[in-house]
């Protein structure tokens, strides 16, 4: 039979290595932190900073969704950050963001963010939703489809990368895609802006500014 020594000398120093590489991965998220955030548009007022990052590298949608991609239906996700300075809770009202699309002088869009269901059925029924469709305006949602189980995964996939919360706690933040139908017309991402119209301090009872993202800016830091 083998027989196998307890050797003291290197069970130390693997411990002394496994240390020394715990600060080296929290700077390394941290650089990757701010390299996102050199990437991104962003407002900052009242406590609240907002920033936003339209995904236009389908490289992006690739390491995140395995199932489908929505850059490949035609849907943009943008990554958004909010971000809570103050020492109050802050609620966004995702529901009430818009990307505001501006097509000429006097045509202008606002666009509603999708949930993840309506996501999947634009994604999973690209075809369909493409019959009929008038470039503008753009409509709310997509076609009714069965849930089986490629769905069920699809919509799962879009959840987890989502916002998952409209509270921000004090000093602390929330990310996560918000989805956008916009047909596969992403040069229209040149001239758009994300408008979150809808952020109330909730100990204060206190309604805060609105913030309007100019998208355009995003990556040019």
């Amino acid at each position: 039979m083998r027989k196998f020594y307890y050797n003291p000398s290197r069970k130390l120093t693997l411990f002394l290595l496994a240390l020394m590489a715990l600060p080296w991965g929290a700077n390394k998220m941290a650089a990757q932190s701010q390299d996102a955030l050199r990437t991104s548009a962003l407002e900052s007022h009242e406590g609240m900073t907002i920033s936003a990052r339209p995904w236009t590298d389908p490289a992006l949608y690739k390491a995140k969704f395995h199932k489908k991609s929505p850059y490949a239906a035609g849907l943009v996700a943008v990554q958004v950050t909010f971000r809570n300075d103050s020492d109050d809770s802050l609620r966004v009202n995702l529901a009430r963001i818009r990307l505001n699309i501006t097509l000429s002088e006097d045509n202008r869009q606002a666009v509603d963010p999708l949930t993840s269901e309506q996501a999947a059925d634009l994604i999973l029924q690209p075809a369909t939703k493409n019959l009929g469709r008038s470039r503008f305006p753009i409509p709310i949602g997509g076609p009714k489809v069965g849930h089986d189980k490629k769905w069920v995964e699809v919509e799962q996939e879009l959840r987890d990368a989502g916002v998952r919360a409209s509270i921000v706690a004090p000093h602390s933040s929330v990310e996560g895609l918000l989805y956008f139908d916009l047909q596969g017309q992403f040069a229209l991402l040149n001239s758009s802006r994300l408008y979150v119209p809808d952020v109330v301090a909730l100990e204060k009872n206190r309604e805060l500014l609105y913030f309007e993202i100019d998208l355009s800016q995003a990556g040019a830091q």
